[in-house]
Formats: structure tokens, C-alpha cells, sequence
């Protein structure tokens, strides 16, 4: 396994014939074939830890370039304060799995593991959209922390001041990262970038029923309602549009962009449903976030409504009662996570992740291997499988 270091090591640039800069996007595993022509060796599978290392430092780099703003240093000393705040906030660690997943879909697009500085900067802005995302997020939820630090209305402020700059905030990235989407000097940046502005909207209807639906009954209510938010607020936003986007750069086929569509769907509704199981068994200091949030307002998960569909009258009508929106104590959570878990609701979603992971597994055995992409994507779904964070 390679070191930290060696995967920086790894995103050392090299000239390309035009005088572009490129980066590797991945290191690949040393191929046992010794002695073997590399005509005629296979593409090694990648190494992910060390390529997901990579990724993490590569676009901690370009983030901290992104959000130096000469221009805006003259308009006003709180907020050139602010904006350090923001940078901070913006860098904390995190899985970068959107820039990632540009870098892939690129990668599959050109047949080649190699991209040049242009890419990483759309990857990037990719990871501040998602930035600006969260930050309306947490408002809306009125969550307290976020990456294992305070949300960043809770830096900003008391109250609704807070929420108020936090918004402005958002705002702010939103604009910025279309910016550097547009400004990254690759031939179809319009187009993967009005493709992602497309996701965007979506993703806001995905919001807008997560925040309605709880003030709905359990009654009214079916598992596709549930299915339906995952798609639009996670599959598609988290995992699609990167992997279209990153092969829209590449000026792939319209074939590979239908097969990336449905591969995304699929991770993403994987992805989506285990962040469920999370949200109502996961550990907060593992998880990076309150683990009692989503039954404090009552979110309309994969798990509780299958657990509904499946209850008797009585743990039904307990349910309705126990997921209204509103403060609970930890008696009343312990008992909406048995009654999830009794009346099947959790062994249900965990059904719904394998068969989502294996669809996504049929898809991928039909991808270039693009330097032997497909073991680290294969890598990739079985950590989503199995995280706990």
C-alpha cells in the first residue's frame, strides 16, 4: 500500500505535446507480469487507498486556490474575515468523492488515466457546489456540526443571523464554483457545466420533498417517495452528473454517458440508503454528524417506511406519533429504532443495497478498463457498502 506521500508524489505534473500540464489522475498497482511486453500485459487494477489519497490531496490544493480572491481582498475587512472562515470551513476533510468520480468518468471518456490541470479545477468546483449545498442544507435542517467541526451558520452567528450569512455564503461558493466550471479552459466546459446546472435543479426539487414530506403521515406515504429523494438529492447529483460531466469533457460517446447514468443511479441509491442506516444506527463521532437528526425531523427514510409498510396496526399508529417533527428524547429514539428495525425496516434497506450494488456491478463489467479502472470503481462500491461514515 502506498504511503500519503507517494500519492502526492503521484500528482507531480508533466508537460503534454501541446505544453499543457497534465496530472495523473491515478497511480497504478505494480503489475506481477515481469518480463511480460506491456503490449501484452493486462491494464493492473488501481490501487484506490492510494488513489482516493491522491484525489483528496489534489483537490485540497486546487480548493485553496480557487477561494484566494485578489479581487475581493479591497471590498471589505469582515469579509475578507469571513472568507477565511469559509476557506477553513471548506477544506476541512472530507471523502471527495464528486471530484473523483469527474476524474473517472474523464478517464473512461479518453481511455487514459492521465488529466490535464483544467479537469482538476472543474473537479474541484464540483466539491464547492457541494460545499454551497451543505451550507443550505444545514440551515434547513438547522443542523449544529458538519465534518466533525460546527456548521458553518453556527460560525458566522447566533441565531438567525447566522442563518442568514450562511446563506449569503452559500450563494457566494454557488457563484464561484460556476465560474471556475466555466473558466477551466476544457473544449465542452458549457456543456458539462449546463448539464450539471440541470442536476442542481433537480436536486432542489429532491430538497424541497425531503423537507415537505415529514409534515405528511406515514399513511400517505409509499417507499417511492423515499426512493424518489435519493434519486434527485443524492444518485443523481452525488454520483451521475460527476461521472457525465467528467466523460462530457472527454467528448465521450453517447453510449458510455447512458451506461455512466445508470451506474451513478444505482451507486447513488446504494450510497443514499446506507447514509439512512447511519442517520439512525451510526455512531456521531464516527459519522461526522448528529446521529439522531433524522427522526428529530422526522425524514421520510427508505427504512422507515418500509418499516411502516410492514408493521402491525399498533407499531404503525406508534410510528405516526414517534416521527412527527419536533425535539425527542432518547427513550423516543430508541424506540423508533426498534420499531424500524423489528417490523423489517432496516433488513429491507440492506436488501435494496446489495441489489442496487449488484445492478451497479453489471454495468461496470461492461466499461472500458481505461488503465484498470474497473477493480478501483470495484473497490469503490464495496466501501460504500460497508462504511460507517
Amino acid at each position: 500500500m502506498l504511503t500519503l506521500v507517494n500519492a502526492v508524489q503521484d500528482t507531480m505534473p508533466t508537460r503534454g505535446p501541446s505544453g499543457s500540464t497534465n496530472y495523473p489522475v491515478m497511480k497504478e498497482r505494480k503489475s506481477s507480469q515481469a518480463g511480460t511486453p506491456a503490449a501484452e500485459q493486462s491494464a493492473s487494477p488501481v490501487d484506490f487507498v492510494s488513489w482516493a489519497k491522491t484525489v483528496q490531496y489534489q483537490t485540497q490544493v486546487v480548493l485553496h486556490q480557487i477561494l484566494e480572491l485578489e479581487d475581493e481582498r479591497h471590498l471589505d475587512p469582515a469579509w475578507n474575515k469571513v472568507l477565511e472562515q469559509v476557506r477553513s470551513y471548506s477544506l476541512r476533510p472530507s471523502k471527495r468523492i464528486r471530484p473523483g468520480l469527474v476524474l473517472v468518468g474523464y478517464a473512461l471518456g479518453r481511455g487514459d488515466t492521465r488529466a490535464p490541470s483544467g479537469l482538476w479545477r472543474f473537479a474541484a468546483a464540483t466539491e464547492l457546489l457541494h460545499t454551497f449545498m451543505l451550507i443550505h442544507d444545514d440551515v434547513a435542517d438547522q443542523a449544529d456540526t458538519r465534518r466533525g467541526g460546527a456548521a458553518l451558520h453556527k460560525m458566522l452567528g447566533e441565531g438567525r443571523l447566522g442563518e442568514n450569512l450562511a446563506i449569503v455564503i452559500g450563494d457566494h461558493l454557488y457563484g464561484r464554483s460556476l465560474e471556475v466550471m466555466l473558466g477551466c479552459n476544457l473544449p465542452e466546459a458549457d456543456v458539462a457545466t449546463r448539464y450539471f446546472l440541470k442536476v442542481c435543479r433537480y436536486t432542489a426539487a429532491g430538497q424541497y420533498m425531503d423537507i415537505r414530506l415529514p409534515y405528511q403521515p406515514l399513511a400517505e406515504l409509499s417507499i417511492y417517495h423515499a426512493l424518489r429523494v435519493a434519486y434527485l438529492k443524492t444518485a443523481l447529483y452525488g454520483f451521475t452528473a460527476p461521472l457525465v460531466c467528467g466523460a462530457m469533457l472527454a467528448g465521450a460517446d453517447p453510449e458510455l454517458i447512458n451506461k455512466l447514468e445508470r451506474f451513478g443511479r444505482y451507486v447513488g441509491t446504494a450510497y443514499q440508503l446506507r447514509d439512512d442506516l447511519l442517520g439512525l444506527y451510526g455512531q456521531s463521532s464516527v459519522v461526522g454528524k448528529p446521529t439522531d437528526s433524522d427522526l428529530a425531523q422526522g425524514k421520510r427514510t427508505f427504512a422507515l417506511l418500509a418499516a411502516y409498510l410492514r408493521a402491525t396496526p399498533e407499531a404503525r399508529q406508534e410510528l405516526e406519533t414517534l416521527c412527527i417533527p419536533g425535539p425527542k428524547d432518547e427513550t423516543m429514539l430508541q424506540r423508533a429504532r426498534e420499531l424500524v428495525e423489528i417490523s423489517g425496516g432496516r433488513a429491507a434497506t440492506e436488501r435494496l443495497i446489495e441489489r442496487s450494488t449488484n445492478a451497479a456491478s453489471r454495468i461496470l463489467a461492461t466499461l472500458p478498463e481505461a488503465g484498470g479502472l474497473k477493480q478501483m470503481l470495484r473497490d469503490l462500491l464495496q466501501m460504500l457498502m460497508i462504511r460507517e461514515a
